[in-house]
């Protein structure tokens, strides 16, 4: 009896552990955060009197490299890139160097965050190989913050650079030869550090640098630079800011795009009203009837002419002169599209945008009625530039207006006239919009331009202020907007770059630090103190 029972508690005690088991995978244990670690290097980080070729890292585990041409920072900057091997994963990189180093100069590598472990992509963040050909390291260095002359926001992988004042030193060395020190901001950082700088006098330059060739190409590159050379050592902590300059002032070559039309472009702070009265058409020796008009969005002017049979065309701008070959193409045919489709903003001015210039327009075969279908009284004017109708009326809160161009309203440079039209817009209650009041104190000099920027930074409303005061921003939709000011330094009414020849920085410009929430139906007052 006993023995049967014993056997009987003994299997209840198995299958009772047995249905407590679980069932499941083996468990790999916590994820690998650990950053790879240098274990030893050949020559030694920090090594001196350097005269080799190659240089050897070995690692702690294997390591893989990642956007290595990008996040490599070489300073001083070499001729030739030297070649760093294997790709594939490894424990060891080998760097081989390819051009002549300088004598008594410390050579910094900034890894960057190229070097990660293999596994898990962790990265050895900023991990540099330090040497120098003479017999000690520099140990100077600087630093500061990098800006948008203009934005905002400032871009990523911008190069900071040193150039050495000395004998053979002149303005051109930004366009010609690689810097003496250069450090990168890479893709997280607004702030810049250049290390193992030995003391001297230089030339402080910031350059989003687009081919990565540390040379500064102003068609399409942003340069900053400090005005004055600075000394080093020097525990100043530098701004520079970041502008691209307005291009040399000059018409480009003009092209045929229809039968009846041809675009000049041109680059540079041209007015493109002034350029207009300069622009001449000749075939042979006869000036032919033109209407030039700016291209919208574009820097371009088009050359309106009326259809002529021959090869070539003759383009003159003040002394430039240009030959058109002629082509047998489509011209372009009368059309016109309404400013606005839906609704009217209070602000805002009607217009209409012709495809062809206008040579005149009977205002008087022209009708704006509201929904009572009530004649509204409107002033209109010919925006001959632009090629573009305004009709300006006063708006009422809620209405629907239909604007009726009648047929033969309008006259075209070349003689077409215009179909029936009809447009149809509404505008909403004033409930709808918001108002801000701001008061702007400690500006040290006039005038200024405000504008409010929407959330990718464009500007939605402007307005100059010519003295201390008030400034009203009535009936604007809401949203939230961005202030910004700029000092309007050579009162022309918008924002002037710099450059870097003429040593001329950039016309200031000074961000409000929040957002401002401009609500429906509210009155927002705001005080800036600058």
């Amino acid at each position: 009896m006993r023995s049967d029972l014993f056997k009987s508690i003994l299997i209840l005690l198995i299958i009772t552990i047995m249905s407590c088991a679980k069932r499941g995978t083996i468990d790999g244990g916590l994820k690998d955060t650990i950053a790879p670690v240098l274990k030893f290097s050949f020559p030694p980080n920090g090594a001196t009197n350097f005269k080799g070729k190659e240089i050897q890292l070995s690692f702690d585990e294997y390591i893989k490299l990642k956007d290595i041409n990008k996040q490599l920072i070489i300073s001083p900057p070499m001729k030739q890139m030297p070649e760093i091997l294997p790709s594939t994963a490894s424990k060891i990189i080998n760097i081989k160097i390819k051009d002549s180093l300088l004598p008594n100069t410390t050579y910094s590598f900034n890894f960057g965050q190229s070097i990660e472990d293999y596994n898990e992509g962790n990265p050895y963040k900023q991990f540099k190989y330090i040497f120098s050909t003479g017999t000690y390291i520099d140990s100077l260095q600087l630093s500061g913050v990098i800006k948008d002359a203009y934005n905002k926001t400032v871009a990523n992988f911008v190069s900071v650079m040193l150039y050495e004042v000395d004998a053979k030193f002149n303005d051109s060395v930004v366009y010609k030869q690689n810097p003496r020190f250069v450090t990168n901001t890479l893709d997280s950082l607004k702030t810049f550090r250049i290390e193992n700088i030995k003391a001297g006098k230089y030339l402080l330059v910031a350059l989003k640098d687009l081919n990565n060739n540390y040379k500064f190409d102003p068609k399409f590159e942003k340069i900053g630079f400090q005005k004055q050379f600075i000394t080093i050592p020097n525990d100043t902590i530098f701004e520079l800011e970041l502008f691209k300059e307005a291009l040399a002032t000059k018409v480009l070559t003009p092209k045929q795009v229809s039968g009846n039309r041809i675009v000049l472009p041109y680059q540079g702070q041209i007015n493109p009203a002034v350029l207009k009265n300069k622009i001449v058409l000749k075939h042979k020796n006869e000036v032919l009837q033109t209407a030039v008009t700016k291209f919208a969005e574009k820097d371009s002017m088009q050359i309106w002419y009326k259809p002529i049979k021959t090869d070539s065309l003759q383009v003159i701008v003040d002394k430039e002169s240009f030959i058109i070959k002629v082509k047998n193409q489509k011209k372009d045919s009368l059309s016109f599209s309404p400013s606005h489709t839906a609704i009217l903003n209070f602000r805002d001015t009607f217009s209409i945008n012709c495809s062809q210039p206008i040579s005149k327009f009977d205002a008087a075969k022209i009708l704006i009625l509201n929904k009572d279908s009530v004649a509204v009284a409107f002033r209109s004017n010919y925006d001959e530039l632009n090629q573009k109708i305004n009709l300006d009326f006063k708006k009422e809160a809620l209405e629907n207006y239909k604007i009726k161009i009648q047929k033969d309203a309008i006259l075209s440079f070349y003689d077409d006239l215009n179909k029936d039209i009809l447009y149809k817009v509404s505008t909403k209650n004033t409930t709808d919009y918001g108002n801000l009041r701001l008061s702007l104190k400690n500006i040290k000099s006039y005038p200024v331009i405000i504008e409010l920027t929407n959330d990718k930074g464009k500007t939605a409303y402007s307005a100059i202020l010519e003295k201390e005061g008030l400034l009203n921003f009535d009936l604007i939709e809401p949203a939230k907007y961005g202030l910004r000011l700029i000092y309007d330094s050579n009162k022309n009414g918008i924002w002037d770059t710099g450059n870097y020849l003429q040593k001329l920085q950039a016309e200031e410009v000074i961000y409000y630090p929040k957002p401002i929430d401009v609500r429906a139906n509210w009155d927002v007052e705001q005080e800036w103190k600058l």
